[in-house]
C-alpha cells in the first residue's frame, strides 16, 4: 500500500469530496494561487468559485459558513491555528452549534471547521495551544482528532458528510508524518475507537500525536515486563464510549495522555467517562493517571515549553507509577 503524508492525506480528502459533491466549497486565507501550494492543486481544479481565499477575518468566515450551510451547501473553513478559533467563538458555539435545534430541525449546518494545534514547536502561547476541550461542553458540535495519514483521511471525508458542524483538529506535529492510505474509497466513522496496539496490563488513551508517543513509551516498557493497550478515540464526540470501558475492564489500569491542560482538559473527561460506568469503575486496580500540559501558557523558550508539554518520559513514569500501584 503506498504511503502519504497526512498533510496529504487530509487534502485528498477533500479533493475527493469536491468531486463527489459540487455543494462542498472551501474557504480559508490558506489558499495559494493555482498551481502553488496543497491547496493551490485545489483551485486549479474547482476554480475560484468553490476555492475561496478570505481575509484574515475568522468571525466572518465562520458566519458565512453557517449562512452557506442553511442554504444547501457544504463549507469547509480553514481557520488555522486553533487559538485563533477563539476570533469566532460566538459563531460557533452560539451559532452553528445551536441551528439545527433552535430552528426545529428546518435545517442543518454540514460545516467542517480545520484548526490545527499543538506545542513543541516554539510557537508561543497564541499558537502553540489545544483548546479542544472548550469545545466539549457545547452540544451541537462534533470533534474528530486524527492521528494518522489513514484517520485523517478517513475522518475528514466523514466530516464532510456528516450534516452538523465538526471541528476537525489536526496536530501540527503530525504534519509532515506519513503512513499507508489505501487509494480505495473508505470512510472512518466518528466516534469509533480503535486500539493502536493491544495490552493487558494497563490501558493508554492518547489523541493526537501522543498515539505516536504512547505507542514509543509502550514498546519502552514491553522490555520491563509490561504490556500497555493504547487506545486512540479519534473523536471526542461522539466519544466510543464502549471502547474505552471494554479495554479498562480488561486491564484494570488506566493512564491518558494528552496536549490540553491538565485541569478541565479532555483527559479529565476520559477519566470522568470510567469513573461513571459501573464495570470499568470496579475494574480499576490503581487511580487513574493523566499526562497533559502544565495549566501554564504555552512558553516560547524550547527548554520551558518541554518542560510544561508531555514527554515519553512523562508518560513512562505515570505508567511504572500506575502499574507499580496496582496489586498483583
Amino acid at each position: 500500500m503506498r504511503e502519504i503524508t497526512f498533510a496529504e492525506a487530509v487534502l485528498e480528502a477533500i479533493q475527493e469530496e469536491m468531486r463527489h459533491d459540487s455543494r462542498v466549497f472551501y474557504m480559508g486565507i490558506d489558499v495559494s494561487p493555482p498551481g502553488v501550494g496543497a491547496t493551490g492543486r485545489l483551485r486549479q481544479e474547482f476554480g475560484d468559485a468553490r476555492v475561496r481565499l478570505t481575509p484574515i477575518t475568522e468571525a466572518t468566515n465562520s458566519g458565512v459558513a453557517i449562512g452557506a450551510a442553511a442554504a444547501g451547501m457544504r463549507p469547509i473553513v480553514n481557520l488555522l491555528i486553533c487559538n485563533f478559533g477563539f476570533v469566532a467563538f460566538d459563531q460557533i458555539a452560539n451559532h452553528a452549534a445551536n441551528f439545527h435545534y433552535m430552528y426545529g430541525g428546518q435545517a442543518s449546518l454540514p460545516i467542517v471547521y480545520r484548526q490545527s494545534f499543538g506545542a513543541g514547536r516554539a510557537g508561543a502561547a497564541q499558537h502553540s495551544s489545544s483548546v479542544y476541550p472548550s469545545y466539549l461542553s457545547v452540544p451541537g458540535l462534533k470533534i474528530a482528532l486524527p492521528s494518522t495519514p489513514y484517520d485523517a483521511k478517513g475522518l475528514m471525508k466523514s466530516a464532510i458528510r456528516d450534516d452538523n458542524p465538526v471541528l476537525f483538529f489536526e496536530d501540527g506535529a503530525l504534519g509532515g508524518s506519513t503512513g499507508p492510505v489505501p487509494e480505495e474509497e473508505y470512510l472512518v466513522p466518528l466516534g469509533r475507537a480503535e486500539v493502536k496496539r493491544q495490552g493487558t496490563d494497563i490501558t493508554v488513551v492518547a489523541l493526537g500525536s501522543m498515539v505516536r508517543l504512547a505507542l514509543e513509551a509502550a514498546e519502552d516498557l514491553a522490555s520491563d515486563g509490561i504490556q500497555a493497550e493504547v487506545l486512540d478515540p479519534r473523536t471526542l464526540v461522539p466519544f466510543d464510549d464502549g471502547a474505552l470501558c471494554r479495554s479498562v475492564g480488561k486491564t484494570g489500569c488506566l493512564v491518558i495522555v494528552d496536549q490540553s491542560s491538565r485541569t478541565a482538559g479532555a483527559a479529565a473527561e476520559v477519566a470522568a467517562r470510567v469513573c461513571e460506568d459501573p464495570q470499568a469503575f470496579a475494574a480499576l486496580r490503581a487511580p487513574v493517571a493523566r499526562v497533559c500540559c502544565e495549566d501554564v501558557p504555552i512558553p516560547f523558550s524550547p527548554p520551558l515549553e518541554r518542560y510544561v508539554i508531555p514527554s515519553k518520559e512523562k508518560l513512562r513514569a505515570a505508567i511504572l507509577r500506575t502499574v507499580q500501584r496496582s496489586p498483583a
